[in-house]
C-alpha cells in the first residue's frame, strides 16, 4: 500500500515548535524502514509519521507483528479522514499529534527515606511517543468487541484529537497526566 501522491509534505505545517525536529514527512512510496533506524540515537526520528503509528498496532494479540496489516489499517484511517473532513489527513494527523502530546509528567524523588512526586517537563521524543501510543491505544479500545472496524475507530480518534475535543481517548490521557503533575507541583 501506498501513500497517495495528493497528500504532499509541501503544505503541512507543525505549529509546535518542539515536535517539528522529531516529526517526519519525507516522502516515501511505502512506510516501510526495514528497522534500519534502531542502532542509530534518535534514529526513529528519520521514520516516516505514517510507519510509526504503524508501528503502534503491532502490539501483542490480534495484530501481532503484521506491519503490512498496521500499514493498511492506518492508511485506510487517513482515507476515511480525507473523506469525512475534506482535508489533508495527514495535517489532520499532525493536529491530532500535537494537541494529545502532554508537556508535564512527574517522577519520583526519594529524599531521606520519604518518597515524593515532582513535576517535570518531558523530551519532544517521548512527547511524540505518548502521542502515538495513545491514539493507537484509542483505536484498539474502541473497536474491541464492536462492530465499529480499526480504521474507523482511528479515524474517530484523530478527527476528535486534531479538534482538541474532550471526548478523545488520547485528549484525556494527555488532561489526566497534566493535572497530576499540577498537582504536585
Amino acid at each position: 500500500m501506498r501513500i497517495p501522491k495528493s497528500w504532499t509534505d509541501k503544505e503541512l505545517t507543525i505549529s509546535d515548535q518542539g515536535l517539528k525536529s522529531y516529526i517526519c514527512l519525507k516522502t516515501s512510496l511505502i512506510p516501510h524502514s526495514g528497522g534500519r533506524h534502531e542502532h542509530r540515537r534518535f534514529g526513529k526520528s528519520d521514520v516516516h509519521i505514517v510507519e510509526r503509528l504503524a508501528n503502534m498496532f503491532m502490539r501483542p494479540g490480534r495484530n501481532g507483528g503484521k506491519k503490512y496489516r498496521g500499514i493498511q489499517i492506518v492508511l485506510n484511517a487517513l482515507h476515511i479522514v480525507q473523506l469525512r473532513t475534506a482535508e489533508n489527513p495527514l495535517q489532520v494527523l499532525i493536529r491530532a499529534i500535537e494537541n494529545s502530546a502532554p508537556r508535564e509528567d512527574v517522577t519520583r524523588v526519594t529524599y531521606g527515606g520519604i518518597t515524593y512526586f515532582k513535576a517535570v517537563d518531558i523530551a519532544p521524543q517521548r512527547r511524540l511517543d505518548l502521542a502515538l501510543r495513545w491514539l493507537a491505544e484509542a483505536a484498539r479500545i474502541s473497536s474491541f468487541r464492536t462492530p465499529l472496524t480499526t480504521e474507523e475507530a482511528l479515524a474517530n480518534e484523530l478527527i476528535l484529537a486534531a479538534s482538541g475535543d474532550v471526548r478523545s481517548y488520547a485528549i484525556k490521557k494527555k488532561n489526566e497526566q497534566e493535572r497530576v503533575a499540577l498537582a504536585s507541583r
